[in-house]
């Protein structure tokens, strides 16, 4: 018998519709890692079943389960984009009502950003949920794992959960996160053991299509990684801090759980050793901002460029458009193998982009960083986001005009969305905005039945439609397409546009 068996969900062709055979992509699934290490340090026997990686059946799941015997299921219910936590929760509980269908009796427990946010209606919704952790989870798993029996009287006594006492769901007293000076201890890396595999280890996991070069055969094997948690700024359309919850109110906003943690440096580069040793060079890098403290990336970026001799690692972090302008910063960050930076750029117009407390954008020159990336041999992932709470059609054209001046190699278009856990979702809530209504794929930006928010000036079908539009221009775009060539060869230039025409269906489009 193990003690817990962590499940990686999926329902990737409700999320990414028919992108998902070919083109989303497979990442290593994070919290599950750390959480699976985390527990195993102080003693528990776990496992990881990851439905996404293995492509599984709910029956082949349960299968597992019957097999391994836990005691717990823990549902890890994150993702590779910040909706990710919402949406994967389609898969997450279509599968815990399978298992609990077939008289399965284990109690199951779901960690993730989506229960951390409004734990409260989760449990009242979905009665295949048993318990939810309402932060990142590592001690309220430890505090579950010591039980013998489980009843609301015992939970009762449990730091960081949320159970029903009968038909009553009740939140116990909030638990702290691992505290900075025991994240090397408590968090103590990840259980990539416990991954499967086909033939060598990742060989299941993915790169998106532009951190491969637009290259399938530089996709596997792959894998992503932290160095930091929790992001210290406060935007509005995130909720990536949901980790660090720290009270127990019905609807959780990140920004109020706005703090960092960062592993040591020996420790992170320890985990990029193994990753190496397994013959991984395609690594994403995590953290919301990894160019952000200097104290931590420089020296990280050091080592990693030690290991780097023959260029051949391939990885790509976020940065803010204005925490690159120390000199020297971007050829040691070229230097580490750090070959892509992901940008939030987010609109074309500073007002727009300050409403949503993005940051100080005022004194920055966008077009000069982009510059000055490119100059350093580093490609751009520029990310933008169309429908924020102040855009009109006119801004929303800013936007466009920008990305294209700017001509990244890598453009990800999002319409705004009111993701639970965000400032946008409170407040989208309080003004009865339409939300998702067939379930919880409608908060991914690339389904079917997606649901973004209105604007003051704009209905979300407009927003949607000139998104959509958007994105199909810009990976046509002459120029952008002249730059890959130039940069990548003929061929990702026949694999984008093959991509490009994968038509999104959109239920509010009419489709």
């Amino acid at each position: 018998m193990i003690d817990a068996l962590f499940i990686v969900p999926e329902n990737a062709q409700g999320i990414y519709q028919s992108l998902a055979e070919d083109y989303s992509a497979i990442e290593t699934p994070t919290w599950t890692l750390l959480l699976a290490q985390s527990c195993r340090s102080v003693g528990y026997k776990v496992g990881i079943v990851d439905v996404s990686a293995e492509r599984l059946t709910q029956q082949e799941v349960l299968n597992r389960i019957i097999e391994l015997s836990p005691r717990f299921l823990v549902f890890v219910v994150y993702g590779q984009n910040v909706n990710a936590g919402t949406t994967n929760m389609s898969g997450a509980v279509s599968l815990s009502s399978f298992i609990k269908s077939n008289d399965c009796l284990l109690p199951i427990v779901f960690v993730g950003s989506h229960v951390q946010a409004i734990p409260i209606d989760t449990l009242e919704q979905e009665s295949s949920i048993d318990i939810v952790c309402t932060n990142e989870g590592v001690y309220a798993l430890w505090n579950l794992l010591k039980l013998n029996e489980i009843n609301p009287v015992v939970l009762s006594k449990v730091k960081g959960i949320g159970y029903r006492d009968f038909d009553k769901v009740k939140l116990t007293e909030p638990e702290v996160v691992v505290p900075q000076d025991r994240l090397d201890i408590d968090l103590p890396g990840y259980a990539w053991d416990l991954l499967p595999y086909k033939e060598s280890p990742l060989d299941l996991y993915r790169a998106p299509m532009w951190h491969a070069e637009y290259d399938f055969n530089k996709r596997t094997p792959y894998a992503a990684i932290q160095t930091s948690l929790g992001c210290q700024f406060q935007c509005g359309f995130c909720m990536i801090n949901m980790i660090n919850r720290s009270d127990n109110e019905r609807i959780g906003v990140a920004g109020n759980y706005n703090q960092m943690r960062h592993w040591s440096t020996d420790f992170i580069v320890n985990e990029f050793d193994k990753l190496i040793e397994m013959g991984v060079k395609t690594i994403k890098i995590t953290d919301e901002m990894f160019l952000l403290n200097p104290k931590y990336y420089l020296p990280l970026c050091e080592k990693l460029a030690e290991r780097n001799i023959n260029d051949d690692l391939r990885m790509w972090a976020y940065a803010r458009i204005d925490t690159i302008r120390k000199p020297g910063i971007l050829p040691l960050v070229r230097k580490a193998g750090i070959k892509w930076l992901g940008l939030g750029i987010e609109s074309g117009d500073k007002k727009i982009r300050l409403e949503v407390s993005k940051g100080k954008f005022e004194d920055v020159n966008i077009y000069e960083a982009i510059d000055k990336i490119h100059d350093a041999d580093i490609e751009i992932m520029a990310n933008y986001i169309f429908g924020l709470p102040k855009d009109s059609k006119e801004t929303m054209e800013k936007t466009f005009k920008l990305s294209l001046e700017l001509c990244t190699a890598g453009c990800n278009m999002y319409a705004a969305m009111a993701l639970p856990g965000s400032q946008l979702y409170k407040d989208a809530i309080e003004k009865n905005y339409k939300l998702p209504e067939d379930g919880y794929t409608g908060y991914s930006f690339l389904s079917y039945d997606t649901q973004p928010i209105p604007t003051e000036y704009l209905t979300p079908e407009e927003t949607l439609r000139y998104r959509d539009e958007c994105y199909s221009k810009y990976h046509m775009y002459e120029p952008f397409l002249k730059k890959i060539e130039n940069k990548f060869g003929k061929k990702p230039v026949e694999n984008i546009i093959k991509m490009t025409q994968v038509k999104l269906k959109r239920k509010i489009l009419g489709d």
